[in-house]
């Protein structure tokens, strides 16, 4: 810090500097900060005075940043971010709020968190919940977060209290898309397959045929990100591989329907796990709680629409690996 306050003739002129790098003008700077626009440019110019370069060009286009000057503005800009986030963090402190960082994919936290956010904030209203999202394999160790959901092979240690539910995949489409077979069936059109980029490809080989009433020959829609690939069958565009920690309330509001009765179990068991590097809170335990308590009702409401799946015995019950009502477990390549 000594070095820095060396380096800058005052913490004043980074707040100018920031202000008119963002803004491309003195003018506006001025009007923001409720200085006039000579004061800002002095202060500017006595700032590169100091540092012995020019951060700005003047001109009749505004004020714009200099090679140096672009440096300069990101790290400042960054800074600046991560001094208001603190402030935030204090304030919500002062405030009573605790702060909950949980480690989740996207494909969870869109289509499985974010529909129930209001019954989270109501559950927990004095917690700030805060997201680091994983985009591939929910693999990992969990460091530097509160709660982190982790697939676990069959082989790993699982305990007890982190335990929420056994892999458990199936085909899904929308409601329109299973309507509309019939039509497509006398047009000749097969399914559409839609794939997660680098995921096992067989699946849908691996299951008779699906309840669509579409006998010709497939076609095959591929995305790298899995929330788009749910997005994308919610959408009526094909058939698609559902995790059930994923499409569950999908399934459970009708948004999604199974399109066979027939479950993939995988060999791994999902699990919410805690910290390695300190102890978990009780509104982290209570968190915890609560994912696993509003999963199971979920499943246990598809179990009562789609009782042929059998899906509360694959999710609880049954060994993981094993295969229920003719599934054959699988191993994917990809995870999510």
């Amino acid at each position: 810090m000594s070095e820095l306050r060396r380096m800058v003739s005052s913490s004043n002129a980074l707040f100018v500097f920031e202000a008119a790098a963002r803004s491309g003008s003195f003018t506006r700077a001025a009007e923001e900060l409720n200085v006039t626009q000579p004061a800002v440019s002095r202060m500017l110019s006595r700032f590169e005075s100091h540092l012995g370069l020019r951060l700005f060009e003047r001109g009749r286009q505004g004020a714009v940043l200099t090679p140096q000057g672009e440096v300069l503005y990101r790290r400042v800009a960054a800074g600046f971010r991560s001094i208001e986030a603190g402030l935030v963090e204090v304030e919500q402190l002062r405030a009573g709020k605790e702060i909950v960082t949980i480690s989740v994919s996207s494909a969870f936290t869109t289509h499985w968190l974010m529909p129930r956010m209001d019954r989270f904030q109501k559950r927990f209203p004095d917690v700030d919940l805060r997201f680091q999202m994983i985009a591939g394999s929910l693999r990992g160790p969990v460091d530097s977060v509160d709660l982190g959901m982790r697939f676990l092979d069959g082989d790993e240690a699982v305990p007890a209290e982190a335990m929420v539910v056994r892999e458990v995949m199936l085909p899904v489409c929308s409601p329109g898309y299973r309507r509309a077979g019939p039509e497509a069936a006398a047009a000749g059109e097969g399914n559409t397959i839609i794939n997660l980029t680098d995921s096992d490809l067989d699946w849908a080989g691996r299951y008779p045929p699906f309840a669509t009433g579409r006998p010709g020959p497939a076609k095959t829609l591929s995305l790298s990100d899995y929330a788009v690939v749910v997005q994308a069958a919610l959408l009526g565009q094909g058939v698609a591989f559902g995790w059930i920690t994923v499409v569950s309330h999908a399934l459970m509001s009708g948004a999604l329907v199974p399109a066979s009765d027939r479950l993939t179990l995988g060999a791994r068991s999902c699990v919410l796990l805690t910290s390695r590097n300190r102890p978990p809170s009780p509104v982290v335990r209570e968190i915890r709680r609560w994912i696993g308590a509003e999963l199971r009702g979920e499943i246990e409401a598809i179990d009562a629409l789609h009782p042929g799946l059998r899906l509360m015995q694959a999710c609880y019950q049954s060994g993981a690996g094993s295969s229920l009502r003719g599934a054959s477990a699988t191993k994917q390549p990809r995870r999510v």
